[in-house]
C-alpha cells in the first residue's frame, strides 16, 4: 500500500499500485519536489521523498 503526500504533510492519496499514486500526482500536477510517496506496508527506511 502506498501513501501519497503533499510537501505539506497531508495524505492526498493512497493505492495498492505505486504507478497510479505517480499518475494521481500528475493529473493534479504535483511536481516530484511537492510530493512525498511512501510505501505504507514495509519500513519506513524504504521510502522515496
Amino acid at each position: 500500500m502506498y501513501g501519497l503526500y503533499d510537501k505539506e504533510g497531508i495524505l492526498r492519496f493512497v493505492d495498492s499500485d505505486k504507478d497510479a499514486c505517480i499518475a494521481y500526482a500528475e493529473l493534479f500536477e504535483l511536481g516530484s519536489t511537492n510530493y512525498c510517496l511512501m510505501d505504507l506496508a514495509s519500513d519506513t527506511k524504504n521510502n522515496s521523498c
